[in-house]
């Protein structure tokens, strides 16, 4: 989830999803999976693309006790509380917080904000199908399923679905959640299996503003109410 890569991920992603549109406007929803499988993977390569999130929606208790454990880090675009023994990144600014090096020093949190609208950006057109916002982009992207593609739109949610998602470990045994913590709102997906947790949570507030943490737990010292804590603690910088 570095910077450059995710910049050069989104850049070939919109170039697949121009060759996307051409076969949309000349071919039906089955020809257009399947270009779209072969261009990016199937289900049983990213099994993640025809997953949904579960319908409950987690409104947890945030642990005040843990949380104080946390370190309060202020960047120039957000500040978040974080445990200790993670490297912190957001985008080419890198922090790191060991008492103690880490055995192999990929315990990682990857910070990416955005302000409001600004996915809206990347493909203007969405808007005509009623995504307004970042929430309802991000809302679109994580119930976009590969087996119910039938126009452009279906397409591009998929595509951005595959850019979006990182390495969560073995994607069959993924979870995806909802959740609500007082301003915040969004989604998790992720994978809790010895001996590493992988974290992908994707976040917006009531400003409009989004937040995007990745968090490789490895050594599997989180639990989903330590991550939910340390969600609570966004606030952006303007």
């Amino acid at each position: 989830m570095k910077s450059k890569k995710f910049t050069k991920y989104l850049t070939l992603a919109i170039i697949f999803i121009l060759s996307v549109g051409f076969v949309a406007r000349f071919a039906g929803p089955v020809i257009l999976k399947q270009y779209i499988s072969y261009g990016i993977g199937d289900c049983k390569a990213i099994p993640i693309l025809c997953m949904q999130p579960e319908d409950k929606i987690f409104t947890p208790e945030i642990d005040k006790d843990y949380l104080a454990t946390l370190v309060v880090q202020k960047f120039p675009k957000m500040s978040v509380s974080v445990p200790k023994g993670f490297a912190l990144v957001q985008e080419l600014i890198k922090k790191t917080y060991y008492k103690k090096r880490h055995p192999n020093n990929k315990a990682v949190i990857y910070l990416l904000p955005q302000k409001p609208n600004d996915f809206i950006k990347l493909y203007p057109d969405v808007q005509k199908q009623g995504v307004k916002d970042n929430q309802e982009f991000i809302r679109r992207l994580e119930y976009a399923n590969l087996n119910n593609i039938n126009n452009i739109t279906d397409a591009f949610f998929i595509i951005m679905k595959s850019v979006f998602t990182p390495d969560i470990g073995n994607q069959k045994i993924a979870k995806m959640i909802r959740f609500k913590i007082e301003d915040k709102s969004g989604f998790i997906n992720y994978t809790m299996a010895r001996p590493d947790n992988y974290f992908d949570c994707n976040i917006g507030d009531t400003k409009g503003n989004f937040f995007k943490i990745y968090i490789k737990d490895i050594g599997g010292r989180l639990d989903l109410n330590n991550v939910f804590a340390i969600i609570s603690t966004l606030e952006a910088i303007n």
